[in-house]
C-alpha cells in the first residue's frame, strides 16, 4: 500500500481567483502529488485546498504554496468573515495510508521549520502536533485574528514555535498540525439576523456546552442577504452531521427561521455521508461494504 497523506492549507484569499490559480499550480507541478479539490468563498474571502501524496512530496508542495500565498497575498489589507490570521492561515497534515498519526507529527514540525526559517514567518503547532495544550485547539491560536496578533505575540506563553517572535506584517502568522479528518460543514437560514447565527452556534458547540466535536459561529453572507451556522465537524465519527443539522433546524424554528441549505466545503469523508443516508432513509441491517465505489475501490 502507498504512504499517503493528505494536506488541507487554507489561504486568506477567496475573490481574485489568478491569485489562487498561482497558489495551486505549485501543488499540480509537484510529481507523486495529487490535486483533489479546492474551492473559493468570496464572503469568507477564504480559499479551501485538499491534495494527497507521498509525504516528502506533499511537505515540498505545501511548502511551495506558502511561499507564493506570502507573496501573493497581503493580510494588512485582508478583510473577510471567516476568522483568519496570516495568508496561509492552517495547514493541516491527515495521515490517509501507511502513515502513522505519530509520523504526520513530524512531519508537521519539518514543514513548520521551514516556513519559520525560510519565509520568516511566526509558526504555531497545534492539534496532535501542539508542544503546549492551550494550543490544541486552533480557535484558541487564532483568537484575536491578525488585527490582534502583533500583541499577542509579545506575550511569553504566545511566542511561536518556530520562525520570528514578531508578526511578519505581509503574511501575518500560520499554524501547522497533524489531525484527524474533519467535516467543514455549513447551514444556511432564511434570515439576515446575523444574532439568530451566532444563538445557534453558541448551542451547538462544544465551547457553549453543544457537541463535543463541533465548532461554530455565526456568520453573514451578505451577498444572498441571509446568515450562516459555519462548522467544523472534528471528527464525525463521534458527532454525526445529522444530529447537529437537527439541532440547528429545531433551534432556528424556535426564533420562526427555516434552514434553507446546507454545504460541505472541501472534500468530506464517504462514511460521513453514509451515516446521514443511513439515519434518515432508516435503513435495516446496513453496512457501508454495500456501497458499491467502496467495493470497487477496495
Amino acid at each position: 500500500m502507498a504512504r499517503l497523506i493528505q494536506c488541507v492549507p487554507n489561504f486568506s484569499e477567496g475573490k481574485d481567483k489568478e491569485i489562487i490559480e498561482k497558489i495551486v499550480e505549485e501543488i499540480r507541478i509537484v510529481e507523486d502529488v495529487k490535486l483533489l479539490d479546492y474551492s473559493m468563498d468570496k464572503d469568507h474571502n477564504r480559499s479551501v485546498v485538499t491534495f494527497v501524496g507521498e509525504p516528502e512530496k506533499v511537505i515540498e508542495a505545501a511548502f511551495n504554496s506558502v511561499k507564493v500565498a506570502s507573496e501573493l497575498i497581503d493580510m494588512s489589507t485582508h478583510v473577510g468573515e471567516h476568522p483568519r490570521m496570516g495568508a496561509t492561515d492552517v495547514i493541516p497534515l491527515i495521515p490517509i495510508s501507511d502513515v502513522s498519526m505519530e509520523e504526520c507529527i513530524e512531519y508537521s514540525k519539518e514543514l513548520a521549520k521551514r516556513i519559520g526559517e525560510e519565509l520568516n514567518i511566526p509558526v504555531f503547532l497545534y492539534e496532535k502536533s501542539a508542544t503546549n495544550p492551550s494550543r490544541e485547539n486552533l480557535a484558541n491560536i487564532r483568537r484575536g485574528q491578525y488585527e490582534g496578533m502583533a500583541e499577542k505575540l509579545k506575550k511569553e506563553e504566545w511566542q511561536p514555535d518556530f520562525g520570528p517572535g514578531t508578526l511578519n506584517i505581509k503574511s501575518g502568522v500560520t499554524a501547522v498540525g497533524a489531525r484527524m479528518p474533519l467535516v467543514a460543514f455549513n447551514v444556511n437560514l432564511d434570515t439576515a439576523d446575523i444574532n439568530i447565527a451566532k444563538n445557534i452556534a453558541k448551542v451547538v458547540r462544544a465551547s457553549g456546552g453543544g457537541f463535543t466535536y463541533c465548532k461554530a459561529l455565526g456568520i453573514e453572507i451578505k451577498e444572498r442577504n441571509i446568515v450562516q451556522v459555519s462548522m467544523n465537524m472534528v471528527d464525525y465519527t463521534k458527532t454525526s452531521l445529522f444530529r447537529v443539522f437537527e439541532t440547528i433546524e429545531r433551534e432556528a424554528n424556535r426564533y420562526g427561521v427555516n434552514v434553507i441549505g446546507s454545504e460541505i466545503i472541501g472534500l468530506v469523508p464517504m462514511n460521513a455521508l453514509i451515516d446521514v443516508a443511513d439515519y434518515y432513509l432508516k435503513l435495516e441491517n446496513f453496512d457501508s461494504s454495500q456501497v458499491l465505489e467502496k467495493r470497487i475501490f477496495e
